[in-house]
Order: structure tokens, then C-alpha cells, then sequence
């Protein structure tokens, strides 16, 4: 096990809710909480504002609005925070070959791997040099944490958010972790830590006074093994440049339960087409088809079909994901459907076509993936759909976003990352001049290294916080007791 706190974790933060309020300058020191907006909605992000009455990921919708009902709602914009991902991540392997993404906002880096840093001095300069790129490129922040292990990199940059970074030096380790709850371990839920709190197990310290052999008593062998050495601080896994897919699915979840079996059939061959399009995007087949049905009484079922080989064929998951619904009773409503491929493989084989779809799909040719929509079909102006919080542009008054829309009115704010708050105007949702857009780059390319970026307060470089031990060093512009 290495010494030197050569593996960083970097996590941004805030990340989608910080996206919405670089990209709009009136919600910039605001409340914002991203997510699903239906009654059955979730939140996905919500900006440090919100968290102050007590907003958080993965709270269904309808709580965080009474406890924010003046929070500004938006629905995601994914193909945005991927392309913003994606240059964080650019950034993040030229610092070293070796970068385990996470998530779009979350990843490992061996900086020794990249001989950017051998000691605690060169690996605190990588990790200041990396937020000041990530400001400069994105306009956003990031928490970095240092440290010898993968498991100790994560504790720190949960320490040092928002906006900073902390490193743990070598030999503070076990003191640092000793008073620490047992849910900051990894592999530590809800469940687990509830069973611990029952033996009298809260923190890391008590953890080893308990011993390993009252931890593999209390969690079995592996578990227990695993646990005891994490609150030893011994943590040997690797960053891993490249994390294996294990499956690629798609899921909705809907506002109403879906009665009609007709409709059920439709949303599962729609869902069919959206998971081939993500397996394509990837480059890859699979054998094992896989449904998934949430029912009126929340109970959830799961059915799987192999195939004789990998494919990536859309009439064949469509068929596949046909005959799995037909062994699911969906009489009393369903509340969410999913389809998914598993059994991966960067290669198809091309008979299951065949196989699948048989003589007659053949003799009519290959389905479209993208079937063209006759133009009577096409949506018609007053049937648009105006997301909170997507872009749109206006004929007159040029670019801005959503901020509501009903009773046949789509109320529109005019602004740009770039520019003063903006004005906001209501509108017809039909109005021909109103259409939707793209998304504006935070950071314009000419500006990128400059001084400040749209969105970007000061840095302010604060002392150790008093809750670390003084073995531990930080910087950032929040306190330690913040979390992503």
C-alpha cells in the first residue's frame, strides 16, 4: 500500500444545480433544486441554497417543494452536464492515464500513475492546479480530496466541499477516521449501520476495539473482513482506468399508473428503442433482455430472455421485451417500466434477426430505429411541451429559458451566462416566433484560463477547519461540515 497521498477524488459540486445557476445569472445565489417535476418526481441535485431547508437528492419532489415552495424547479438537461463532464474529465487524464469516472461529476485519479505527484507537496499542487482548470474551463467548482487510498480520497473530498481541498497526510490516518461514523465507510448503508448501532457500534474506533471477529460474527465473513480493515485505514484497490459496463437500460416512471395493456405494450416497445439507441451510443450488443415492471402496490418484478448471441438488433429487443410483458399481469396498474440489456459484448451476432423477428420481419425489410413521422403526425404549435428550466430563443428578444408554462402560457426569462439577469416575458405556447434551443457555453472558449468565469465568485482560501485534526490541511470556500 502506498504512502504518498498520490490518489485524488474529485467531486463537483452541487453539479447540475451549479450548471443551472452558471447558465442563468438570475438564480445565481438561489435556491435551486433539479429533478423530476411529476407528483412521482425525485430530486436529482439541489444547490447549497436549498440545502439549507433541507433539501436533498433523492427526496421525492412533493416534500422538497414544502420545504422550499420559493425554490426555483428545473427539469434536468443531460445532454448539457454530459458535455460539461466530459471536459472535466479531458482535464482529468492529463493529469494521468489512470481516471476512474464515477459519475458525470465524480471520479478517482492515480496522480503517480501520470508522475504528476510522488509526495503530499507535488500532489497538493496538482489538486490546487486542477480546480483553478476546472473554474477556468467550466465555470464551476469542485471539492478535491488527497490521499493515500481510494476510500481516504473520497472522506477528504467530502471534508473539503464545497469548494475546496484537503489532504490527509500519511500517519494520520487511523486518528483522523477513530471518531468518525461508521457510515462513512464504504459498503456502509442504512441497514448496515442500523445492525452496528444495535451492537453498540457507532464509530470507526469502536469498530476496532469491537475486532474482526465480532464483525464477521455481526456481518459475515466477507463483509466483516472488508469492514475491519477499512476502519484500519487499509484500503488496497486500485484506480481503475476503465469500469466495465455490466448492463445498459432505460427506465420511466409515470405520474399516473398505466391501466391500458395496449398502452403498457407501446411504453415498453418505446423504452426498447431508447435502450438500443444507448447501446449503440456505446458500441456495444447484449444477449440478456431484460424487463422491469413497478405495480400499483409498489411490489416490482423482473423478467430476463437470453439469446444465443450478443445483438444490438432493435426488432429483436422489441420482440424480446414483447414476449417478457406477456407473462406479467399489469391489471391493476402499473407505476414503472423498464428495459434493459445485459451480458455485454463489443461484437453482434447477425442472425438473431432471424431468430428473433422470423421469415416475415425479414421479407418486410429492417425496422427503422428512427422511423420518419409523417408531417400530419408532427406536434402542432399548441402541443409543445416547455420544460422549466430548458433553453428556448425568441424571434425579438433572442435567448433564454423557461421558467413555467400552463394554461396554454409559457413564461420565458431572457438571459445568457454571460449577461445581467434578464427580463422575463409570457407568451402564447404556440407562438411561432418562440422555439427551442440549445444550450449556451458557460465559459466562452477565448476566456477560458482568464480571471473569472460567468457564475464564479472569489476563492477564498480558508485555515484547517476546526472540526479536522491539525494533521489535515484544507483550503476552500466553505465549511468542512457541507457535503455534495
Amino acid at each position: 500500500m502506498r504512502t504518498a497521498p498520490t490518489i485524488l477524488h474529485l467531486d463537483m459540486d452541487a453539479f447540475f444545480a451549479s450548471v443551472e445557476q452558471a447558465s442563468k445569472p438570475s438564480l445565481r445565489g438561489k435556491a435551486v433544486v433539479v429533478g423530476g417535476l411529476g407528483p412521482r418526481g425525485v430530486v436529482a441535485t439541489a444547490s447549497y441554497e436549498a440545502r439549507v431547508f433541507g433539501v436533498h437528492s433523492a427526496m421525492p419532489m412533493g416534500q422538497a417543494r414544502r420545504l422550499a415552495p420559493n425554490a426555483a424547479y428545473l427539469v434536468p438537461r443531460f445532454t448539457l452536464y454530459r458535455s460539461i463532464s466530459e471536459r472535466v474529465m479531458e482535464l482529468l487524464r492529463a493529469l494521468s492515464p489512470l481516471v476512474e469516472p464515477l459519475s458525470l461529476d465524480e471520479a478517482f485519479v492515480d496522480l503517480e500513475a501520470g508522475g504528476v505527484a510522488w509526495d503530499e507537496r507535488s500532489a497538493r499542487l496538482a489538486g490546487v492546479k486542477l480546480r483553478a482548470d476546472i473554474r477556468a474551463v467550466t465555470g464551476l467548482t469542485g471539492s478535491v480530496g488527497l490521499a493515500a487510498s481510494k476510500m481516504l480520497a473520497k472522506i477528504a473530498s467530502e471534508e473539503a466541499k464545497p469548494d475546496g481541498l484537503v489532504v490527509i497526510e500519511p500517519g494520520t490516518e487511523r486518528a483522523m477516521l477513530g471518531p468518525m461514523s461508521v457510515r462513512t465507510l464504504p459498503g456502509v448503508g442504512p441497514a448496515t449501520g442500523d445492525h452496528l448501532r444495535r451492537a453498540g457500534i457507532t464509530t470507526v474506533e469502536e469498530i476496532v476495539e469491537a475486532g474482526e471477529d465480532e464483525l464477521v460474527r455481526l456481518l459475515g465473513k466477507a463483509h466483516g473482513h472488508g469492514l475491519y480493515a477499512m476502519a484500519l485505514a487499509r484500503d488496497d484497490r486500485p484506480v481503475v482506468a476503465e469500469r466495465e459496463a455490466k448492463s445498459v437500460s432505460v427506465e420511466d416512471t409515470y405520474d399516473v399508473d398505466i391501466h391500458d395493456r395496449t398502452r403498457v405494450g407501446l411504453e415498453v416497445q418505446r423504452l426498447a428503442e431508447r435502450c438500443v439507441r444507448r447501446l449503440r451510443g456505446a458500441g456495444l450488443s447484449g444477449r440478456t433482455i431484460v424487463l422491469k415492471v413497478r405495480r400499483y402496490d409498489f411490489s416490482t418484478l423482473t423478467r430476463s430472455e437470453t439469446l444465443r448471441g450478443p445483438t444490438d438488433d432493435p426488432a429483436v429487443i422489441r420482440e424480446a421485451a414483447a414476449r417478457l410483458l406477456e407473462s406479467v399481469d399489469t391489471t391493476g396498474g402499473v407505476r414503472l417500466l423498464g428495459v434493459g440489456v445485459s451480458g455485454l459484448a463489443d461484437y453482434t451476432q447477425e442472425d438473431l434477426f432471424a431468430q428473433a423477428a422470423g421469415e416475415r420481419a425479414v421479407a418486410e425489410g429492417p425496422v427503422e430505429e428512427h422511423p420518419a413521422v409523417p408531417a400530419e403526425e408532427q406536434p402542432s404549435l399548441a402541443e409543445r411541451r416547455w420544460p422549466a428550466g430548458h433553453d428556448v430563443r425568441h424571434t425579438e428578444f433572442g435567448h433564454g429559458w423557461v421558467q413555467g408554462s400552463g394554461l396554454g402560457r409559457v413564461t420565458v426569462r431572457f438571459e445568457t451566462p454571460s449577461s445581467e439577469p434578464g427580463r422575463v416575458r409570457t407568451f402564447r405556447v404556440d407562438d411561432p416566433d418562440l422555439e427551442a434551443a440549445d444550450p449556451l457555453p458557460l465559459v466562452l472558449r477565448g476566456h477560458e484560463g482568464g480571471d473569472e468565469a460567468p457564475g464564479a465568485g472569489s476563492q477564498a482560501v480558508s485555515s484547517v477547519p476546526a472540526s479536522l485534526p491539525k494533521s489535515w490541511s484544507g483550503s476552500g470556500g466553505g465549511a468542512a461540515t457541507s457535503r455534495p
